[in-house]
């Protein structure tokens, strides 16, 4: 496998904002003999690429953008480093792969759909889902270790404001510390007992964006934060109706939204999986089935060492090639 291509993707900063230059590169070097290539505006200065052999009933898809810091690549004896190798250009590339020998064999009724702005709130894909038709089957490709993923976690994200009363903090008793309520608000979410999911295991939560901006010796008289919650098939709707009950005259809740958790398409032979993580599968609903793999581990996505295997790259073109084959017999 030649990895001239792949090292040439990975030279470009493609940071989420500023992923457009990436989308320019790929419309030129995605161009074979037996394929068309557009490009689609999604709206916010970026661009999704569509490259289709014939009429396609797989899509093969990813996406461009990665987060930040910008890490030049490096290539080593076994492995490709730098931002974005495993999340998600490699996926790009060992979709290429796969096309390209396809197109070898002379097959068509495929495609390579590329995607912006996954990374901050899927936005490339909600485009393209809003301008233009789905497809029979669409194959998302992210670092799941090169096994099929069988079913997903679901988000769900709330924004919370708690009020409380200013005072004097050497005389606590004349106000009410909006920290105090805070930690009230978090052991009821600690010890409330969510349903354990068969398939997905159990709900997790993360808390982000916290401020309180009082001094050291003023009580707090307001708190804000984010709740991020991992839902399960069995929790979903229970996460919601929790923090509906959270609420009252001094804790304001806002939904942000998120995914329900997924099953997904398989394809006997490859081995299977289940992930906590998101991806743009689920804003590509006008698709009827849908599927998700990729080389590279989710547990070095998004880290200064990330980093694919040159093995796992050559795995994934052969499997999105079987993938392929077995989806269209």
């Amino acid at each position: 496998m030649d990895t001239k291509l792949f090292i040439e993707m990975l030279s470009i900063d493609s940071t989420s904002g500023q992923e457009r230059a990436m989308g320019e590169f790929l419309v030129s070097c995605l161009k074979t003999p037996a394929n068309t290539v557009e490009s689609f505006e999604v709206g916010d200065g970026t661009i999704n690429i569509l490259a289709k052999w014939g009429e396609p009933k797989v899509y093969f898809c990813s996406h461009m953008d990665t987060v930040p810091p910008y890490i030049p690549p490096q290539l080593h004896s076994d492995r490709i480093t730098g931002r974005g190798s495993c999340d998600a250009k490699g996926q790009v590339f060992a979709m290429f792969e796969a096309c390209r020998r396809l197109e070898a064999e002379g097959r068509t009724g495929f495609a390579l759909l590329v995607l912006s702005g996954e990374e901050t709130g899927s936005f490339g894909a909600k485009a393209y889902t809003r301008d233009c038709q789905g497809g029979e089957i669409v194959i998302v490709g992210e670092p799941t270790d090169n096994r099929m993923v069988t079913a997903s976690k679901g988000t769900k994200s709330f924004d919370v404001r708690i009020l409380g009363k200013s005072c004097h903090s050497g005389y606590p008793e004349r106000g009410v510390s909006a920290v105090e309520r805070f930690i009230d608000f978090m052991e009821k979410v600690r010890t409330t007992g969510f349903p354990e999911d068969k398939v997905l295991g159990p709900t997790t939560y993360n808390v982000g964006l916290l401020s309180s901006p009082n001094q050291q010796n003023i009580l707090s008289p307001e708190l804000t934060f984010r709740i991020y919650f991992r839902t399960t098939f069995a929790s979903d709707a229970a996460v919601c109706g929790f923090m509906e009950s959270m609420k009252n005259e001094f804790t304001e809740i806002t939904a942000r939204g998120g995914d329900t958790p997924m099953e997904y398409l398989t394809v006997a032979g490859i081995p299977q999986t289940t992930v906590a993580f998101g991806s743009d599968a689920p804003q590509l609903h006008k698709f009827s089935r849908r599927a998700l793999c990729g080389p590279g581990s989710i547990l070095v996505a998004h880290t200064p060492d990330e980093f694919v295997l040159l093995e796992d790259l050559e795995k994934a073109a052969g499997q999105y090639v079987k993938m392929y084959k077995e989806l269209t017999k």
